[in-house]
This record gives structure tokens, sequence and C-alpha cells, in this order.
């Protein structure tokens, strides 16, 4: 990127202040380093005349539009931003300062990856920092990562894809392999950021500009834990119960019902979206995850938009809910879908292991989690996405074992019967209410109150 801005000069975008942390002692080194490497001194004293850095990367703290945290700052010009020993003495610094101070830890990447003149010395810096990450994880404390040009490698495989949350500059070059180490004739097109967000291994492509009230407002989302639960969102659409089970079916398929969109519209004053799966997938037309803010509050959010869900998207929602269990942040769900991908494509993209995943993150986190049934209910594809216990529904849902047409087929009924079918599966608002699936309440079901299932889904 012809624009490549400086560590200090990204910071100086980035931050309302900026103050460096103590750099920490350090092993002293023979010369040329500890591989004897002829021309290394010169090298880093040639790199430092320019760059007026002694290292590759400047930690410190500064605020983001108001949030304090930990930054880590690349400065490609210092040997191409490569990590060293005395690179990973910085890092393990900061990581400890942000976890003693519990400040976020933002690093700014931009890094061809491990220094040569180091061999395996500096390789193993990716280690050291890999455990710094994890350290900060176990402690509750966000990671978010700005992807500058380049961000390969090392960097890119630890402080860039294993961020929570992955930001990137247009343009940028992303990759594990850096563009003199690829195949011949590989397809350029895959190793940038764009490639990245679609592939499911990154969030979202920032433009520069925009960048500081970006990594402001996922700051001020992730730094703001809350023990209560996600209050229930209101109905949108129809207040009047369904007169029978069909009527529900009837009712969740009309395509005038308000889905997930229209829900978090409502429900949040703003929001940031988390995209992907951070193994190869994305499923933008069938979930919608992220963080937003409700009544003050941070809330988290997976939402179904009424299409058949992909193995990517539950693999998303899974991600979401156990980032935001580990921040202690409420989660909303909503449910909307026919059911799950059924075609041979989302098997052989793991529809199982993927569903499966989403039971467990459900089933396992001790953050609260609410869930609002907005639509189609249909069979474990929706139920994944439900928390036992506290799932309530609006009167244009229905929650279904299977879908009415399927069960006829399967009991050998004709088109004919398929009404009579939904009647006899029990499946709309006041039925799975009765049955303890669901609650109700005034706010939903006018008159009903509130009816608390003691049993798990």
């Amino acid at each position: 990127m012809a624009d490549r801005l400086s560590a200090r000069a990204f910071l100086a975008l980035l931050t309302d202040d900026f103050t460096e942390l103590p750099r920490p002692p350090s092993l002293p080194e023979p010369p040329d380093g500890p591989l004897g490497w002829h021309g290394y001194d010169a090298s880093r004293a040639r790199a430092a005349e320019r760059t007026g850095e002694e290292e590759s990367v400047v930690c410190g703290t500064g605020r983001v539009e108001g949030t304090p945290a930990v930054l880590l700052a690349f400065e490609f010009g210092f040997l191409g931003g490569s990590l060293g020993r005395r690179t990973g003495d910085r890092l393990e610094a900061a990581y400890a300062y942000a976890r003693a101070h519990r400040l976020p830890v933002v690093p700014l990447v931009a890094t061809g990856g491990s220094r040569m003149q180091e061999g395996m010395l500096a390789l193993t810096q990716l280690q050291r920092v890999a455990r710094q990450s994890a350290l900060t994880r176990e402690a509750g404390l966000p990671q978010i990562a700005v992807l500058r040009d380049p961000a390969t490698g090392g960097g890119w495989a630890t402080l860039g894809a294993g961020a929570d949350v992955v930001l990137a500059l247009p343009g940028a070059q992303v990759g594990f392999a850096g563009s003199r180490v690829r195949p011949p004739g590989a397809d350029p097109a895959a190793y940038t950021a764009e490639a990245q967000v679609a592939a499911g291994s990154a969030d979202a492509v920032v433009p520069a500009g925009e960048l500081r009230a970006t990594l402001g407002r996922w700051l001020r989302l992730l730094t703001a834990p809350s023990a209560e639960p996600a209050p229930v969102p209101e109905p949108l659409g129809a207040r009047d119960l369904p007169v029978s089970g069909w009527d529900a079916v009837r009712r969740a398929r009309s395509p005038e019902r308000p889905h997930a969109g229209a829900y978090l519209d409502a429900y949040f004053t703003h929001r940031v979206a988390l995209s992907g799966d951070r193994c190869g997938g994305t499923d933008p037309d069938g979930m919608l995850c992220g963080f937003g803010e409700h009544a003050g509050r941070t809330v988290a959010y997976a939402a179904q938009t009424g299409t058949a869900t992909r193995p990517a998207g539950y693999r998303t929602a899974a991600r979401l809910v156990r980032l935001a269990d580990r921040l202690g942040v409420p989660v909303l769900t909503l449910v909307d879908t026919p059911g799950a991908a059924a075609d041979a494509e989302a098997e052989r993209q793991g529809a199982g292991p993927a569903i499966a995943d989403l039971f467990a993150a459900l089933a396992s986190v001790t953050t609260p989690v609410t869930t609002l049934l907005i639509g189609e209910g249909g069979s474990g594809g929706a139920l994944a996405l439900a928390a036992p216990g506290r799932t309530w529904a609006t009167p244009d849902s229905y929650f279904s074992v299977i879908a009415p047409e399927l069960a006829a087929a399967i009991l050998k009924r004709g088109p004919e019967e398929t009404e009579a079918t939904a009647g006899q599966l029990r499946l709309c608002p006041l039925d799975l209410a009765e049955l303890g699936v669901i609650r109700t309440g005034d706010q939903l079901f006018p008159g009903t109150g509130d009816r608390r299932s003691e049993e798990r889904m």
C-alpha cells in the first residue's frame, strides 16, 4: 500500500493519547545476534536510523474514543516488522501489563513474519506470543486486531488471526504466505484482507478514516460486562394468537412477517457485526452475529434470518456465544429457520458437527442467554440456537420437531392432511407453553401471565 504509515503515525491516527510502556530488559547479545549473522548489527542500526525505533514493535497504552487499551504497533520499516527475541520481550511485557491493569489488547499488525537473522530463536517467539494471547483470553480480556499492510507469516497466524475480532485495512496483504514464498502462479487476490473476510478469517474491512470510530465502538462494547439477562424483545408482528397449528405455520412463513434485521434494528441503539466461523466459511444470508447496545448495556446477538442455516452459520454463532461468555456479556438469540441446510454441500461442510458445537456452546455457558422465536422453528436446526429454559415466542411463530409437510410424508399421508398434521404436532405458541417448551407473558401473549418451565429443553 502506497500510504503505509509508520507505527507511531498509525497510533496517532487511532488514539486520543499514547504513552509508551517501559522497555523490558533483554538478554545481552553477541555481535551480529544469537546466530552471529554477518551484517545483522549493521542492518539493525540502519533500520533504527531510518525509523527512529530500536525494535520492530512499539507497545503502550492509549485511549481509543475514550476507552483505554494496550496497543501493539508494528513498525514495518524496521526489518519488515519482523519478530525477533527482543520483539518477543516487548510483546510479552505488554500483554502482562494488560492483564495486570485489566485492559483490552489491540495488535496493529504490519509484519512479514519471523526474523531470519535469528533463526529458530525468532520463530519460537510465536509460541511466546501465543501463550500471552491465551493467558489474556483466560483473563476475560478482549483482543481486537487491526491488519495493516502486510500482515503475513507468524504475525498473522498469532497476533492477527488469534484475536477475538479481526479488522483490516482495504487492500492490505493478509496471509500466512508472504509475497516472496508463495507457490508460482498463486492467485494474489487470495492473499488480501477482502479475501480473508470472505473466507471467514476476518470480521470486516474498515477504511482508515473510519477505523478510530469503529475500533472505539468495538472496545466500548466488549469491555462492558453485565450479569443481567438480555430483556426479551417486543414482538413486531401480529399480537393475536393463531387459531390453529396450520395458522401458526402460515403466519411464520408469511413474507410480510418481521425478520431478524427488523428486530435487531428495533432492539439496539447501535451494533457491530462478527463475521465468519474461522474455519473457512461464512453464512451472511442465514445467521447474523455481533454485539450491540441495548438500554445502555452491551448485549451479544446471534439471529437466524428465516432461511436454512448453513454449517458456517452455526459455527459463527458458537464462536459468538463463547466469546460473550468469556467476556461476561449477556446473549440474545433470535430463532427463525425452516431448518438446517440439508444439501450435499452442507454435509461436506460438516453440518452435524457444527450443530453439535452450537448445542454444546449454549449448554455450557454461564452468561445468561435469552431466546425469542420470531418465525419458523424447524427441528434441531432451530433448537440449536435456543436457550434451554429461557425461550420465548412471538404470536407469529411456531416450533416443531419436523415440518408438517415432511411429517405427513413420513406418515404416508396425502398433502390434504398436512394442515391436520400441523395441529397434531402441537407446534403453535400456546401449545408450546402448555408443553413447557417456551415461556409466555403479557409482553408477548396478553392475559397469559408468565408460564415458566422448570424443565430443560
